[in-house]
């Protein structure tokens, strides 16, 4: 969601928010804007619609200063306009800020009884204000002869805080700390700039990601490091409740409690190569081309001798995974479709029970946790708040111990899990989960290996599936040859309005991901169900003008997938079938047959299966013309309930 961006340095800092904030926008976003410091003055441009939109008007009126603050936002409260953009200011200062504030309409009222007027009807313009109402008093305190500028009180963007006798940095430090501790809702990272400090900013850690970025001819904050690689490969992450002073010359953190700290500096193996399309159309095209190779990675180091290397799950993972009696999975969206395969093959193959929960439900019941229970969480970004909140609430609750299996190493969800598992997938950038997906799916397979291992597994046997792992970056890559075929399917798709998926054993996840993949970048409206469930509802819905997807691999459920596709026939519906080189569904002008490049074990169907779902859910966007990298209403890392 919501990206932040911000510099202090010894040039105009305007270029790097601006690419910061380009290279923000696969996050998912409604507008943009940024706030330098030119000449003392704060000065502010926001446009509603797409980064370059803020950048037309930039180039139109320039401006230009050595301290800066940017934001892409995603519309929580207040619908999309310039007027809600960030930042937003009273006085001299400005905010940007991601999160969602539960108590910002108690805080208007007493700012409002105070003499603050309020422009825009976000929560986040009662933070800026509630910082400005400290700042003027802790220049009271502090015996400063602090004089509020003309306009301070009603939010005029040139006022603000003269500091006359030595306002200090840290004076604006323990403004920003006492409006925090005001805040209700525990999601509210900000960064803060005022045209009194304009050689500082501060930063403030508030349940969503914000890191440092160290160099460049100064220092930078941003929620993503995807906005600091163009500038600085040297980062510092934010811990909970840290409040970091940022300035050009050197940056200071201090815990919530008001110590200071030292966080330490890490190099980050990415680059800021990692995020150019190079000859491809779009981001999602680009990452699902990835996937052999982003598999590759997953596997890489990973398996000896035939066998998943003990310590793939880190040093303390063997003894854990030996007390292990059951699994419980937690995730959302994509990943949560993993999950759901991932119960089949830990049923099967390790014989230990396994639940599948959604993330943003599970804290809102009261869980039975059995003795020796694994909990498993699972995120592509590690900051998706429901997920972290489900982590942190089961850490209460008596689990054996919190897995972690995630693409991000500095996340948040890394840091708080006892045992962490990365994907090793590469920065993804488009909406729509790809790689990140298939390398989710064989960091479980390993999972369920190991804990077959612990249950007795033969090493015959655990060779027979790791090396059936080891086929999968090959078979992937037979599947990508599919592409021209499935562009040209791509059309039977495009005036749709409706579709519908089936799948039957661990192969229903897949077909609920395909379904997920088209409505998110399409606007087809897809829904998935197991195909056993047609006659409970779905059947009802069927006519020639509604498309059915199946997945048919060639294993023992193929006689009932074959009967359950011959109802969709009877009632007139088209069907389009990707299937095993060997199935056979006879030809009567209503089914569409795919074939898949190759037959597959059981272990390996649901990888292979997923491929030409994301292909098909990529033309037929492509066909129907939407922003399928940012689609609407969307954002990449859900950091808001």
């Amino acid at each position: 969601m919501c990206g932040i961006v911000g510099m202090v340095a010894g040039r105009d800092v305007s270029p790097i928010l601006m690419e910061g904030l380009r290279r923000l926008e696969y996050r998912g976003y409604d507008s943009a804007g940024l706030a330098v410091v030119n000449g003392g003055r704060l000065q502010r441009l926001r446009r509603l619609g797409k980064v370059q939109a803020l950048q037309d008007a930039l180039d139109g009126a320039p401006l230009g200063g050595t301290s800066g603050i940017a934001h892409t936002r995603w519309a929580t409260h207040g619908k999309p306009s310039e007027i809600n953009a960030h930042p937003h200011t009273s006085g001299g200062i400005a905010v940007v800020h991601n999160g969602i504030i539960e108590n910002h309409e108690a805080l208007r009222g007493q700012l409002e009884a105070g003499g603050y007027r309020f422009a825009s009807e976000t929560d986040t313009e009662a933070i800026v204000h509630r910082i400005h109402h400290h700042l003027t008093r802790v220049a009271d305190e502090v015996g400063t002869e602090a004089t509020v500028g003309p306009g301070a009180e009603t939010a005029g963007a040139g006022a603000g805080v003269e500091a006359r006798s030595g306002i200090g940095v840290d004076h604006l430090r323990l403004a920003v700390s006492r409006t925090i501790s005001e805040l209700e809702g525990g999601y509210a990272s900000m960064v803060v700039l005022s045209d009194a400090q304009p050689d500082a900013l501060i930063a403030a850690r508030i349940g969503t990601p914000l890191v440092v970025g160290l160099g460049g001819g100064g220092n930078l904050v941003a929620s993503d490091l995807a906005a600091l690689l163009p500038v600085t490969s040297r980062l510092q992450f934010l811990e909970e409740g840290d409040v970091a002073v940022v300035g050009r010359d050197a940056v200071r953190i201090f815990e919530a409690g008001g110590r200071e700290v030292r966080r330490p500096v890490r190099e980050s193996e990415q680059t800021a190569d990692s995020v150019d399309l190079g000859h491809h159309s779009h981001y999602m095209e680009k990452e699902i081309h990835e996937q052999p190779a982003a598999l590759t990675r997953a596997l890489e180091n990973r398996i000896e001798d035939g066998a998943i290397a003990d310590a793939a799950f880190g040093p303390e993972a063997r003894p854990l995974l030996a007390q292990t009696a059951g699994v419980h999975i937690v995730a959302c969206g994509t990943s949560y479709h993993a999950g759901l395969v991932a119960r089949y093959q830990i049923e099967e193959v390790a014989r230990l029970p396994c639940a599948v929960d959604l993330a943003s439900e599970y804290r809102y019941r009261s869980p039975v946790v059995p003795a020796n229970t694994l909990f498993v969480a699972i995120s592509q970004s590690g900051e998706t708040v429901d997920t972290l909140a489900a982590l942190r609430a089961a850490r209460k609750l008596g689990y054996l111990a919190t897995l972690a299996i995630c693409n991000v190493a500095e996340s948040s969800l890394t840091r708080e899990a006892d045992l962490v598992f990365l994907t090793r997938a590469g920065i993804e950038i488009g909406v729509a989960s790809t790689k990140a997906f298939t390398t989710q799916l064989a960091a479980l397979l390993m999972l369920t290996i190991v804990l077959a291992r612990q249950r007795g597994i033969d090493a015959d046997t655990e060779r027979l599936i790791v090396n059936r792992l080891a086929e999968m970056p090959g078979l992937v890559e037979q599947s990508l040859l599919l592409d021209g075929a499935i562009a040209e399917l791509a059309h039977e798709f495009a005036e749709k309005h409706h579709a519908l998926f089936l799948g039957r054993g661990a192969l229903n996840p897949v077909a609920m991901e395909g379904a997920l993949k088209l409505k998110e970048i399409s606007y087809i409206h897809a829904e998935a169900y197991a195909a056993g469930e047609l006659k409970h509802g779905p059947l009802a819905l069927v006519d020639d003008d509604m498309p059915v997807v199946a997945v048919a691999p060639n294993n023992e459920l193929l006689a009932k997938l074959r009967s359950n596709l011959q109802e969709v026939r009877a009632r007139g519906g088209r069907l389009f079938v990707f299937a095993d080189p060997a199935v056979e569904f006879g030809d009567d002008g209503g089914v569409r047959i795919l074939r898949m490049p190759a037959h597959v074990q059981p272990i390996q169907e649901p990888l292979l299966y997923t491929v030409p779902l994301q292909l098909l859910a990529y033309h037929v966007a492509v066909l129907r013309g939407t922003d399928l990298d940012q689609p609407r209403n969307l954002a990449k890392t859900v950091t808001v309930e």
